[in-house]
């Protein structure tokens, strides 16, 4: 909840005072991506040997649905990651280190999710089962 307000403040001012002050547009989008992130981290609190709906539950007993699935989250956590690191360390645009910021707490939440993904796997695929 706090992600959707501060990805909608810039905008509560007007478009006037946007336009005059366009680096509180990245301000808050660095707190919008830290909570996002956060977000992830506590998701991956959850209990690994329940699936939440039959949707998920026939994407982790497919062992090729499954794979698909952490090589698609093992790549979007590297690309993130990658993004708020190179942003914070390497470039000199203050307002891409502000975002990186934030990119690299949402990379962290993806880690979490990411591990939180590989054991739902490996506790509901149907091949360990037989």
């Amino acid at each position: 909840m706090l992600a959707l307000y501060f990805a909608a403040k810039p905008y509560f001012n007007g478009f006037d005072y946007l336009v005059k002050n366009p680096d509180i547009v990245f301000y808050n989008y660095n707190y919008v991506l830290i909570f996002i992130g956060l977000g992830f981290s506590f998701s991956t609190l959850q209990d690994t040997t329940k699936t939440q709906n039959n949707f998920s539950k026939k994407i982790w007993e497919n062992p090729k649905k499954g794979k698909l699935f952490i090589g698609i989250l093992s790549f979007f956590t590297f690309i993130i990651l990658t993004f708020g690191i190179f942003g914070y360390f390497i470039t000199n645009n203050e307002n891409i280190q502000q975002l990186s910021f934030g990119t690299i707490i949402l990379g962290i939440g993806f880690i979490g999710f990411l591990k939180t993904g590989l054991d739902v796997f490996e506790n509901h695929r149907l091949e360990k089962k037989n």
